[in-house]
């Protein structure tokens, strides 16, 4: 028998019985990973929602009105919650599980949505921020690690960049809920208290799904791990896949140590894969995302329109932009390969950041038509987020949920997600500065020598894992360290 894969699905033919597994091949499958995705709703609805609350959030609280710092400290509490969440997040994923992991994201996000709410000045709405950043912070660990553990690997990288898509429709959601609150009494309240609703329907739904099979056959229990499996896997593929996990838990048994921190560091292979995955994180934030999507409303000031409406329609047309490149990266990135397509992401990076430049250098060194350079901004903004969403959106997220052993998944996604958060407050606090001291023109030109830098490492520091199993991923890093003793590495070079 053959499956046929719907129109538009990423799909691989099984050498074992020429089966043909896509993103819709299995409904179960599927179900696990929008449940878990709901987690990058919270996260890109918490990043989006907050930049429209504010406007009503100073209309309340003058102190918050006469105070850049209160307004600064509002924005970016949830970022530092967020690192804090995403570096505890790894040791509660080993330890805990996936699924109490999720759980307990969505009962700490819950209860900050009701703090922000129901917040009676701002110093509580400050405490509500940090309390829904630690939901973000572990979600954004926990679900794609869940997703990975419970994908086949043919289409791991589609179903993990479903998360990435659904961060970007909760950015989307965020602006489309900022507008339907303008008018209603309490505003601000509403956009920041609705954002409990899809984590309530998280942990209800989550407490029906089973824990990841991997962590369970790993750490906990075979033969409930083998009937989750085998939901996930038909009979031809089930045995494979249980004897790879015990091969993997008889190497974890002959280790016979505790995994610390401290061995990401001694282990050289474990050393390359964080580098790999961290870096990652890293260039998909300094390359410039977050700014670019800030500015849009100054890049259609340029152009020559003037409201304020129309600026708020460019971000929505911007969202759903990002939204729509990310169902694109789904189709691509286990067809096309996530090195690949982490390295035509980028140079489309570049040659908008460049031309983003070129528009801001040559408004600021002229009184003349300032609308035709707003126009070529305008197609720079549009081309970055064209190239930068199917690509630098999901690649990072896909790749660190899929490089690192198993007893070291959950540390190593922690701690590569704290290097992303980490990342983002730093380009969220510097670049105005940055932008006031040099131009903006030319600080676009410094976030095109990083997308520069971002290739570089790509192509030197990245292997392709586009439809390897874990246990081959662990091979790869062990060649990389190592060596085979013939000076080759046939893996990596069949894989890339």
């Amino acid at each position: 028998m053959t499956i046929i894969s719907l129109p538009g699905s990423s799909g691989y033919l099984d050498a074992s019985n020429n089966r043909k597994v896509s993103y819709f091949s299995n409904p179960y499958v599927l179900g696990l990973t929008f449940v878990a995705g709901i987690g990058g709703l919270l996260f890109g609805y918490d990043t989006g929602v907050i930049s429209g609350a504010l406007l009503y959030i100073k209309d309340d609280f003058p102190e918050v009105n006469q105070s850049s710092f209160l307004q600064e400290t509002i924005v970016s509490m949830a970022l530092v919650g967020a690192m804090i969440g995403a570096a505890a997040g790894g040791w509660i994923n080993d330890y805990f599980g996936r699924k109490k992991a999720t759980l307990s994201a969505d009962v700490v996000f819950l209860l900050g949505s009701v703090v922000m709410a129901a917040a009676p000045d701002p110093y509580i709405l400050i405490l509500g921020r940090l309390l829904v950043g630690l939901g973000v912070g572990v979600a954004s660990v926990t679900a794609p690690v869940y997703i990975a553990e419970a994908s086949p690997s043919e289409i791991r990288g589609g179903l993990v960049s479903t998360n990435v898509l659904m961060i970007t429709g909760g950015q989307f959601l965020s602006y489309l809920v900022n507008l339907a609150f303008t008018e209603i009494p309490g505003t601000w309240r509403w956009m920041l208290g609705v954002a409990g609703v899809p984590a309530a329907i998280q942990f209800v739904l989550m407490l029906f799904l089973p824990e990841s099979p991997r962590w369970l056959y790993m750490k906990k229990d075979k033969s409930e791990a083998a009937t989750v499996l085998a939901k996930i896997y038909d009979p031809y593929r089930l045995e494979e896949e249980i004897d790879q996990l015990a091969t993997a838990l008889e190497e974890e048994r002959l280790r016979k140590q505790a995994v610390s921190y401290l061995d990401v560091f001694r282990k050289k292979e474990i050393r390359l894969a964080f580098f790999a995955g961290a870096g990652l994180q890293a260039f998909q934030q300094f390359t410039g995302i977050n700014t670019v999507m800030y500015y849009s409303p100054t890049i259609v000031q340029m152009a020559g329109f003037k409201s304020n409406q129309l600026a708020l329609l460019l971000s929505l047309i911007v969202a759903l932009m990002n939204a729509m490149g990310t169902v694109v990266g789904i189709y691509l990135i286990d067809h096309f390969g996530r090195k690949k397509l982490a390295l035509t992401s980028l140079s489309g990076v570049i040659v908008s950041l460049i031309l983003l430049a070129v528009a801001f250098i040559l408004q600021s060194s002229t009184s003349g038509n300032v609308g035709a350079y707003g126009w070529i901004a305008v197609i720079g903004l549009a081309l970055y987020i064209a190239f930068f969403a199917p690509g630098m959106g999901p690649v990072p997220w896909t790749v660190n949920s899929e490089i690192y052993p198993e007893s070291y998944r959950g540390m190593c996604g922690g701690m590569s997600a704290t290097v992303n958060w980490i990342s983002n407050l730093i380009v969220a606090q510097s670049f105005l500065s940055l932008a006031e001291a040099v131009g903006t023109g030319v600080t676009f030109l410094i976030l095109a020598g990083i997308a520069v830098m971002a290739f570089v490492f790509v192509t030197v520091f990245v292997p392709e894992t586009k439809g390897l199993s874990f246990e081959e991923m662990e091979k790869i890093w062990k060649e990389k360290a190592w060596g085979n003793g013939s000076g080759k590495e046939p893996l990596l070079e069949s894989r890339s």
